[in-house]
């Protein structure tokens, strides 16, 4: 089981502010911020339900390649609204939501590149 995972983000402000939009649509928040004088290395933002940040974004050289992070939940209705939130918060459409049988019947998914280009998914894996 993955209990926390993170991007490395160019423009930290841009993108935080990108990842507290489009992440709101699904239950995320911004949980923690901690700077560098903190961490010893780099500022980073923590995203996730209360209580526990578990998606993390630091300020830095973006991942190259760009990586792909999926958000797990539970209704389609939620995929169209991360979509819609993360578009309005500058991402650029890569797949908008639909079904994906192609990976199995019930794959319900939405796609949209961040400001670095990370893909960042919100899928159901729930029938309707």
């Amino acid at each position: 089981m993955i209990d926390h995972t993170g991007i490395f983000a160019s423009n930290f402000e841009i993108s935080k502010a990108f990842y507290s939009g489009a992440l709101s649509a699904i239950g995320y928040q911004l949980l923690a911020e901690i700077p560098a004088s903190v961490t010893g290395h780099t500022d980073v933002a923590g995203f996730g339900e209360p209580p526990k940040p578990d998606f993390w974004v630091s300020k830095g050289t973006s991942n190259n390649p760009p990586i792909h992070v999926a958000f797990r939940v539970n209704s389609r209705p939620l995929v169209d609204a991360f979509y819609k939130a993360a578009i309005a918060a500058g991402g650029r459409d890569n797949g908008a939501p639909g079904l994906r049988p192609h990976y199995h019947p019930n794959y319900y998914g939405a796609f949209v590149l961040d400001p670095d280009g990370h893909n960042i998914e919100a899928v159901c894996h729930e029938p309707v």
